[in-house]
């Protein structure tokens, strides 16, 4: 193999097919694997790759593999030398820090302290910066002839860029005796509660929002539009958000060596809200503060 056809593959670009459009938009309070939360969501596919002739047959299963990019990493390290000070040049550091590779990384599910090789974890800093999920198909959706892929169980923030999609086929992608490391079984949940605070809060927020569509929907008078349906994923609140907004919370999104702090706030931005939650001292995690932004 010469040095030129080496460099191709070492180069090979994949199209971006479609994005994932979500209700959560930051990294923070994001499932740190597929299926953990049943989070409903959006694959809003891209021309020439939405059209219907494509997906023919896929409505015949559950579950699709999906994969994806991991499009958030470069602003984290890019900010993180940036804190540092490591160089005054911020293009130049910045492209360092993506062509560095990370042999080992340590995973939140070994509290944040142990390191294993990169290889062995589903951690987002990879070569690739590629990700693979298995997420439940619920439907799909033709809006304004173009495809929308309604989903849930995603561990992708909103933005995601798509690269494929494949069926998930029972009889060979399920392996019941198959070892899972250091990780075999779900992680521990949390208890999670809210104040009354927060409650009054969500349901002012929902009132608020209520009256907005519905006007709205009144001064258009229009049919489902693609701006619509993504609008609604990303944005609009229901009152049964409180019960994905606590499963998420439930996971405990908080840093692995932050874990022991009581009282501490940390805000997950959900949809069009802020939602404040701390560690008491029974052990749970209690919602505190619920407000738009």
């Amino acid at each position: 193999m010469t040095c030129q056809t080496t460099a191709l593959l070492n180069h090979h670009i994949s199209p971006i097919i479609g994005y994932h459009r979500a209700p959560l938009s930051q990294k923070f309070g994001a499932p740190r694997q597929p299926n953990l939360v049943a989070l409903l969501s959006v694959i809003e596919m891209l021309a020439p790759y939405d059209t219907r002739a494509a997906f023919i047959g896929l409505e015949d299963f559950s579950h699709i593999w999906v994969s994806w990019q991991f499009h958030h990493n470069y602003l984290y390290k890019d900010k993180l030398h940036k804190d540092k000070q490591a160089s005054s040049n911020d293009d130049n550091q910045k492209e360092k820090v993506e062509s560095a590779f990370r042999p080992q990384v340590r995973p939140p599910r070994l509290g944040g302290n142990q390191k294993i090789g990169v290889f062995a974890s589903r951690s987002m800093y990879r070569p690739s910066a590629l990700g693979l999920s298995v997420v439940k198909l619920e439907r799909i959706e033709i809006v304004e002839g173009r495809v929308l892929l309604i989903i849930s169980g995603a561990d992708m923030i909103d933005g995601t860029p798509i690269i494929d999609i494949k069926p998930y086929v029972a009889y060979s992608d399920a392996l019941p005796d198959a070892q899972s490391g250091f990780a075999p079984s779900a992680p521990h949940l949390l208890d999670v509660t809210i104040t009354k605070l927060g409650y009054e809060q969500f349901g002012q927020i929902i009132a608020n929002q209520s009256a907005d569509n519905i006007a709205a929907e009144n001064a258009q008078n229009k049919q489902s539009s693609v701006k619509a349906v993504i609008d609604k994923t990303q944005k609009q609140l229901l009152r049964s958000d409180i019960d994905t907004i606590k499963a998420l919370i439930a996971q405990d999104p908080r840093p692995a060596y932050r874990r022991k702090e009581i009282h501490t706030s940390f805000a997950m931005r959900y949809k069009s809200v802020d939602i404040s939650f701390q560690l008491l001292e029974s052990g749970e995690l209690q919602i505190t503060n619920i407000v738009a932004v």
